[in-house]
Order: C-alpha cells, then structure tokens, then sequence
C-alpha cells in the first residue's frame, strides 16, 4: 500500500519561501473543521485540539483499514474579527478562528459520520462542532514565518504590501488571514517553529 503525502504532493504549498512573498493558487480541498472564538491557547481552541486531533487519527486508520493510507496533515487555522482591529490591540478573548486539518479527497461524508459514531464513546465535549467541508482560496500570497507567533508581524506586512503592489485587496473577513503550522509546538522551541503564512486576495 502506497503512502499519500499531501505536503510533497504541494511543495508549493506547504514549503515556501522564507526569504520572498510568493503567489499560489489554492484550490479546493477537503477539511476536517471546527469553528470558535478566544485566544490560541484559551477553553475554546483547546476544545477544537482536542477534538480535531482525535479525530484525523481515527479517520486515517479507517482508511488504512479501507485500502488507502495517508499521512496526518498539520494543523492550520483561519483568523478574523468583527474588528480587526481587535488584533492590533491584542484583544483576544474576540479573535475569531477556524482550526482544521486537510484531508485526501477520496475521504467521504461516510467515511467522517463513521468516526463521529466511534469518537461518541470518549465523550469529546466538541465533537458536535466538528465537520468535514471543501473550503478554496483561490489566489493567495503566502511567505514562510520562521519564529514565535508573536514575531509574525513583519512577514504579514511583507504580505500586505506584496498584495498592495499588485493592486490586489481583501477584507479580512471573506479572505481570512490564514496559517498553517508545520511545527510541533510541544516539541519544537519557539525560535524554530515553522508557519506558513496566507493572505487570499482578489
């Protein structure tokens, strides 16, 4: 059995450059998702860990069991605010996110109801948030941050005023800021991790 490794399948994607902005096209794929509001590391974003976490596991090995094996893409998250100024200000308890985690497209709606039904048992308190939807981006400009998240700001700048250049905009809200987190946080110190950084646009 052949192991699918979406990240090498889309370099493009998920290596990009640390030093240039870059421009990609995204298409649609699947995701495994759960939406909230609160800082990364408050009640609400851990529910979603807690719940996103189990679940892609068991989902790869029912579909080891079934014929395909994969492996367990990273983490990602999209970010908003009512005011995105609350971002600035470092308003978190008003951040608003999405965490979800890429899955191969021959995942079916089956296939996720099945491990809804087998994760019941463990009495995940998220787990009724949790769904599997197709979500594209389109055009978007993405830059490798490598650091803490709390150093960001000067690649989403380098972002922001690549976009500018090309006359390009986005809201913020329908084209939401998003990152995709390639390091293991419990395992990788802050200077090392690895973040791919996106800005959809049009």
């Amino acid at each position: 059995m052949t192991k699918l490794d979406l990240k090498k399948e889309r370099k493009d994607l998920y290596l990009p450059s640390s030093a240039l902005v870059s421009e990609v096209e995204v298409p649609a794929f699947k995701y495994l998702m759960f939406d909230g509001q609160g800082a990364p590391d408050g009640e609400a974003a851990q529910q979603a860990y807690q719940t996103l976490f189990p679940a892609a596991y068991k989902l790869k090995f029912l579909m080891k069991a079934k014929g395909h094996d994969y492996g367990v893409m990273p983490l990602e998250g999209l970010w908003w605010a009512d005011d995105m100024g609350d971002f600035e200000k470092g308003r978190r308890d008003r951040w608003k996110w999405t965490y979800m985690i890429r899955q191969p497209e021959f995942v079916a709606k089956k296939d996720f109801n099945e491990v809804v039904a087998l994760l019941k048992e463990k009495n995940l308190p998220g787990l009724p948030k949790l769904r599997l939807e197709s979500y594209k981006e389109g055009r978007t400009a993405q830059i490798l941050h490598v650091g803490p998240f709390a150093a960001e700001g000067p690649n989403i700048q380098k972002i922001h005023d690549h976009i500018n250049k090309l006359g390009g905009s986005f809201d913020g809200h329908k084209e939401k800021h998003h990152e995709i987190y390639l390091s293991d946080m419990r395992r990788v110190s802050p200077e090392k991790m690895k973040t791919v950084l996106r800005q959809p646009f049009h």
